[in-house]
């Protein structure tokens, strides 16, 4: 795991992961949260819905956005403070998620850091928003 410090940063610094997005990590998702809604766990349900089939929880692609700012920026010792989010399309079993955090604001008095988040698959935005992070500080 890396790290970054405040003093590192500058606007416009980018980190991604990709993540493949598996029904037994949905499953594990589900049963971790408590979140059984059947359109993510049941095949037949879903495929009523509106979505045709079963789809992920929007909080576990949301999840990996607190990946890349918790092991890459800034890394080891950030603190999620907030994050907005807006969930534009499903993503489904066997979706490759892109996840992406770039800086967009540093305050070095707070050692707040204003990033832009985004989830694509294929391409497509599928979740973003925006995510402020307290920095640690080089020799703090």
């Amino acid at each position: 795991m890396s790290g970054l410090f405040l003093e590192d940063l500058v606007i416009g610094r980018h980190a991604e992961r990709r993540n493949l997005v598996t029904a037994a990590e949905i499953e594990a998702f589900a049963k971790v949260t408590g979140d059984e809604n059947p359109i993510h766990l049941d095949e037949a349900y879903a495929a009523q819905t509106r979505f045709g089939g079963r789809v992920a929880h929007g909080m576990l692609t949301a999840g990996f956005i607190s990946a890349v700012l918790g092991n890459d920026l800034p890394g080891r010792g950030a603190v999620y403070l907030s994050q907005t989010l807006r969930f534009r399309r499903p993503v489904r079993i066997g979706d490759e998620v892109v996840s992406r955090v770039e800086v967009t604001e540093i305050n070095e008095t707070r050692a707040r850091v204003s990033l832009k988040t985004v989830c694509m698959v294929a391409g497509e935005v599928v979740v973003d928003g925006e995510a402020v992070v307290l920095a640690p500080r080089r020799g703090a």
